[in-house]
């Protein structure tokens, strides 16, 4: 068996085990009939994974290794083995580099939808946040991918500092928002506003004015969704 098959088969065969077709039919119409679903709830489906993980060996080249397992699993037609591969990829984020953020871009913008990319943004997060202690100007490549012509990636650029509480960079994200501003898109000005709530949980007075100051160039969304907790 092949290194990736000693991962994949039991994976793949511990999650079809869980399939359930009455659970699956209410989770494809919930994501409008877009995908297939085995029919797995999260908590059953990581229960699966925590367990067939124990019998497996560990990774040993184990960034190459973990990408390719999680594109093959990417590849399969279930929506579930997309989540099994993202809770990979946050588990293991500490050993993912900057230079691994085009692989995982590339699978954000494979059959995209927000519950796929919003787990991809935790984790491009992650690998920016643990590496700006050594690259101080490492979030330039988010910069990149705000003007990126897929709306996903934008998406990601607009979300990627979620959790990172006094940390966050607020000149940059409210530079981001401004500049996706008059996108007309849903995701897009959700996005915006899920990333503004975010940060006003540690500079609320710093949102506030904000969204004060360019409230005609902020779509109702977005404000309503930035100022769901400011009072």
């Amino acid at each position: 068996m092949s290194n990736l098959a000693t991962w994949l088969v039991p994976i793949e065969a511990a999650l079809r085990a869980q399939a359930d077709a009455q659970q699956a039919e209410p989770m494809k119409a919930y994501m409008l009939g877009q995908f297939a679903f085995l029919g797995i709830r999260a908590g059953p489906r990581r229960e699966a994974l925590k367990q067939v993980l124990k019998g497996l060996p560990k990774f040993t080249g184990v960034v190459d290794e973990l990408l390719t397992l999680t594109e093959a699993l990417w590849r399969l037609p279930e929506r579930e083995f997309r989540y099994a591969a993202i809770d990979l990829l946050a588990r293991h984020h500490k050993r993912l580099e900057v230079s691994d953020l085009p692989r995982i871009l590339a699978l954000v913008q494979t059959d995209p939808w927000w519950d796929t990319v919003d787990g991809l943004a935790g984790v491009v997060g992650d690998i920016l946040l643990r590496a700006k202690a050594s690259q101080p100007d490492v979030q330039r490549q988010m910069d990149a991918c705000l003007l990126h012509p897929h709306l996903w990636v934008r998406r990601v650029a607009m979300l990627h500092q979620l959790g990172w509480r006094e940390k966050t960079d607020q000149h940059r994200l409210f530079r981001y928002a401004l500049t996706l501003a008059p996108e007309k898109d849903f995701f897009i000005r959700k996005a915006i506003g899920w990333a503004l709530r975010d940060h006003a949980r540690t500079q609320p007075d710093a949102v506030r004015a904000f969204l004060a100051r360019h409230a005609e160039q902020l779509s109702g969304l977005t404000r309503r969704e930035a100022g769901k907790h400011l009072g």
